[in-house]
């Protein structure tokens, strides 16, 4: 029997004439999320944030400066319905034991794949929409479960990825605070044909590696059927939950 096609990205949850925020917009899956975007009848602007980016677009997760002007102009037409958090880091050759973890690695590591994220919320949750549906979202991984961990190593990545899970957490309680139809969410892609997967796909079925269009086409819809209550979570490419 054929596989069951994917549902078409409506992106109807949200108000029309919407706006988006795409943090890390040169990389494969941040720049499928902009051209997703763009192409969608509904998607009235898409602010591509990047280093690559010209300003006032170009950030440095390691320069708050630089994130907050972003957000700054990012707000500046109005509230934004979508916020995508397109970062991460890999560094080649991850912890197999616990014999190879270095004090500069994992500095490096969580900077970029928590602690960037973390200051990229904490300038744009407050230019979410309020009187409709929004959604601040993040990349995160599947390895960053702690419950789904079975095979150990890998030790910075999981670690800091698991440690953006529950900035995600502790992020939507305020929000849902604050901004009661707003979500907070992580978001695992799946194993994904982009530079930050590639040295390790080898051992990955060839039927379960993705295009970054493909992923980013499903996280998007997974987003659109989202509802307030499923805030606070680590939600997979296909819509099914994760344990954090």
């Amino acid at each position: 029997m054929p596989e069951p096609q994917d549902p078409i990205l409506t992106l109807a949850s949200f108000r029309p004439a919407l706006r988006a925020l795409v943090w890390g917009a040169s990389g494969g899956i941040g720049g499928a999320f902009v051209a997703a975007l763009e192409a969608n009848p509904r998607v009235a602007a898409v602010m591509a944030a990047s280093r690559k980016a010209a300003a006032p677009w170009c950030f440095d997760l390691d320069d708050e400066r630089s994130i907050e002007a972003v957000a700054q102009a990012a707000g500046a037409d109005g509230p934004v319905d979508l916020v995508l958090v397109a970062t991460g880091v890999l560094l080649p050759n991850p912890e197999k034991s616990w014999r190879q973890l270095d004090s500069a690695v994992l500095s490096r590591v969580y900077a970029i794949n928590a602690i960037g994220p973390a200051l990229i919320a904490k300038h744009t949750l407050g230019l979410l929409r309020r009187d409709t549906k929004s959604v601040f979202a993040c990349i995160s991984a599947r390895v960053g479960s702690i419950e789904d961990n079975r095979l150990g190593g890998w030790h910075a990545y999981r670690a800091s990825k698991a440690a953006l899970n529950m900035l995600v957490r502790n992020l939507a309680i305020e929000l849902r605070q604050r901004n009661p139809q707003a979500l907070c969410v992580a978001l695992h892609p799946g194993t994904v044909d982009t530079g930050l997967s590639r040295p390790f796909q080898s051992a990955v079925d060839p039927r379960k590696l993705q295009t970054p269009a493909e992923s980013a086409r499903r996280m998007l819809s997974t987003l659109d059927a989202l509802k307030p209550a499923d805030a606070g979570k680590l939600w997979a490419y296909d819509g099914s939950p994760i344990p954090f």
